[in-house]
């Protein structure tokens, strides 16, 4: 049995034109799904994930610009190929469409050639972008990995993802900013990954030499990052979360302007969850106490006084609770 070249979603509202597609792509080694309404599409796309949808554009209630345009601004389905199949030749029609979201267009009648070498290189694109997908995820999940590691940063990763965002957000950052702050929450320390538990975990003071090798965790990150071209956005995240606004972090020394904005976005977030949660070397400290140390830290040279302030005006209070007294705490930044 011939295996299947891939899963193409047929959606018209007339059966000849779905019956003579379905032969077309059949006689190719294609699974074919059908829907003669938008509506039926929608269901069918998420139900089944097909790798290309061959999309009417005039069809009775929802049509096919409208199918398109929900797809394309749904994470789960944005990246799936859309054709556009129509008789309309109009230079407004192919607009509207390329507004929608549309990846391609076939007219009526179609041509076979044509239409085999469209969803032939669409398919190919929607599996290159499955593995690039795949690999992310193995990034995110490592992520998580990481944070299990350490029983003293379960959930770390969906607070720093909240806060981070929510900052980015008052900040007007772009979409795509806030998508790679997002996922910068959740590898940020993949680096980590090369650490040693017995000093990932230690609970006293870590020596210089301990310290060093800790540091290390942020460019090993950006080493690792590297290997996924759809993590670009993230590596200076992943790189320079541990850079001072006065030259002295790691790994690089970046000053000031020098230090991508986003990663400055990651480091405040960062600090504030490290001091507000139990670690091995100390209790959680109160939202007021951390606040404090920030603010004198960023007077001192850590961070931008402004970027911290937004980030307090932002942060909802009340939502972290205090387990020990701050003057009891010896603070040291984490590594």
């Amino acid at each position: 049995m011939m295996s299947s070249s891939g899963r193409v979603l047929i959606v018209d509202d007339y059966e000849a034109n779905i019956s003579a597609l379905r032969q077309l792509l059949e006689k190719q080694g294609y699974d074919v799904l059908t829907a003669s309404n938008g509506r039926d599409a929608l269901d069918l796309v998420h139900r089944e994930h097909p790798d290309l949808v061959l999309l009417d554009v005039v069809m009775p209630g929802v049509s096919g610009l409208d199918v398109c345009a929900s797809l394309k601004s749904e994470a789960e389905t944005c990246l799936t190929p859309v054709v556009l199949v129509s008789a309309q030749q109009e230079r407004a029609t192919r607009i509207e469409g390329l507004e929608a979201g549309a990846d391609d267009f076939l007219s009526k009648p179609v041509d076979p050639q044509e239409l085999y070498a469209r969803v032939r290189s669409l398919i190919r694109l929607k599996r290159l972008t499955d593995d690039l997908e795949s690999a992310e995820s193995l990034f995110l999940t490592l992520g998580r990995f990481i944070e299990a590691r350490d029983p003293y940063t379960v959930d770390h990763c969906d607070r720093l993802a909240q806060h981070t965002t929510t900052l980015g957000s008052a900040l007007n950052l772009e979409p795509v900013d806030l998508d790679a702050l997002y996922r910068g929450a959740f590898i940020h320390d993949i680096g980590k990954i090369a650490i040693p538990d017995r000093i990932l975990l230690k609970k006293g003071k870590l020596t210089h030499a301990e310290y060093d090798l800790m540091k290390q965790h942020a460019a090993i990150g950006d080493d690792l990052c590297r290997t996924v071209r759809s993590l670009d956005a993230v590596r200076p995240i992943v790189r320079h979360h541990h850079e001072r606004l006065d030259g002295r972090g790691y790994p690089d020394g970046l000053a000031g302007d020098a230090i991508p904005l986003l990663a400055r976005i990651v480091s405040v977030v960062d600090v504030f969850d490290a001091l507000t949660s139990d670690r091995p070397y100390r209790k959680a400290m109160t939202v007021d106490a951390a606040l404090q140390i920030m603010h004198d830290d960023a007077k001192a040279g850590w961070c931008d006084p402004a970027l911290l302030e937004t980030f307090v005006d932002v942060l909802p209070r009340g939502t972290q609770k205090s387990v020990a007294d701050a003057a009891a705490c010896v603070v040291s930044f984490p590594g």
